[in-house]
């Protein structure tokens, strides 16, 4: 990658003037800008200190050396503050965003999310961890006095409803204050891919310290992951094969966040400002056509390899079982809701109260209910 000028698209920055402010105004605070704010309220979350308990890929008990949801985001959180950074955007919305896409994670990764989304189905409504999210932060994170929720500004809202995927209008009736049909600010498209570098290459690097993978399986799968490996054993001939790995895996993350640098800076440099940015008909945020085809062959090589491996889908298959049971036993004892959350929540029919319990637990407290009720 060429060496980049300084800031380069400091002119697509998104102004953290002229955001478009909370849902419940607030006295300006005197050394802190809004989105900084925003940044701190959703790291005292306790929607965000649960990540912590809940499972990326691995669950927890295999080793303490596995990403959870928490480590994850705070991975995704650094790849992306390098792009804001190195393009000139606005490194605290960016943070904000990044700090708080994982948030609405059932327990158990995406089986929970597809387990909720499925027995939500039979009532006519679905599970979206994104969309669950922003209830989070508008409804249940309840910490201050003078109004519900977190009241982040709405660019962060709207980065999280946007986080991957765009919409035109009336086609999510739920989010049609999110500005549908217009693509959001460049620190918003930043979250998807940058969490796409972090999970793949975090996948890889703990799949093999998980054994279930080798060196060797992933370079005759991997074009890039074969030449970073190549020039490594060159380089350091001695080197322990596990601290190869560590080397390839920065490797692949520098060479995968310098593709979409340079493909990012070509699609957007172009253009004048931000309101240019919302109203181009596709996302500027992209992969160079070489690192988008490296991206697919570790995708690949991760769903054959780990992701569908038997030692995850058997317990994929478990906690999903599980989940089912949990959510049958509370739909037939609501009584064994906490009561407090059952005041709470009065207002929504007990199908959806239920799904909400259940997507706040972490792992440890979904295997200790279950646990309590003979499930």
């Amino acid at each position: 990658m060429k060496v980049l000028h300084a800031t380069p698209l400091a002119h697509l920055r998104f102004p953290v003037e002229q955001g478009r402010g909370r849902r419940y105004p607030e006295l300006a605070h005197p050394y802190r800008n809004p989105f900084q704010r925003d940044r701190d309220r959703v790291v005292h979350a306790r929607a965000f200190r649960r990540l912590e308990n809940k499972t990326q890929v691995f669950a927890a008990g295999l080793s303490d050396h596995f990403r959870n949801r928490l480590t994850h985001t705070i991975e995704v959180s650094q790849i992306a503050r390098t792009m804001a950074s190195v393009l000139g955007l606005d490194e605290d919305l960016t943070e904000a965003l990044a700090l708080a896409h994982d948030i609405g994670h059932p327990p158990f990764g995406h089986a929970g999310e597809e387990i909720l989304d499925r027995v939500m189905r039979r009532f006519g409504e679905r599970f979206d961890h994104n969309l669950h999210a922003l209830r989070i932060v508008e409804t249940f994170e309840n910490r201050y006095p003078r109004f519900p929720g977190l009241n982040l500004t709405f660019e962060v809202r709207e980065g999280m409803a946007k986080h991957s995927r765009d919409f035109g209008p009336g086609e999510i009736p739920g989010l049609e204050e999110y500005l549908p049909g217009l693509r959001p600010p460049l620190e918003a498209q930043l979250i998807d891919l940058c969490d796409e570098i972090a999970y793949d290459t975090a996948d890889l690097d703990d799949a093999y310290h998980a054994g279930l993978i080798t060196m060797e399986q992933a370079a005759s799968s991997s074009d890039k992951f074969r030449e970073l490996d190549e020039a490594v054993s060159m380089q350091f001939p001695g080197a322990p094969e596990r601290v190869r790995m560590h080397e390839v895996v920065r490797g692949l993350i520098d060479w995968l966040v310098s593709g979409l640098l340079e493909e990012t800076l070509r699609a957007a440099g172009g253009l004048r400002d931000v309101d240019a940015v919302r109203e181009y008909p596709l996302r500027l945020v992209q992969f160079t056509s070489a690192a988008k085809e490296g991206a697919a062959q570790l995708k690949s090589f991760l769903r054959s390899q780990v992701y569908e491996s038997p030692q995850l889908t058997q317990g994929r298959q478990r906690s999903s079982l599980q989940m089912q049971r949990l959510f049958e036993s509370l739909l037939e004892h609501p009584e064994r809701l906490p009561a407090t959350y059952r005041e709470e929540s009065a207002a929504q029919p007990l199908h959806r109260q239920v799904c909400d319990y259940i997507a706040g637990m972490t792992d440890g407290f979904f295997a200790r209910t279950c646990s309590q009720w003979g499930l």
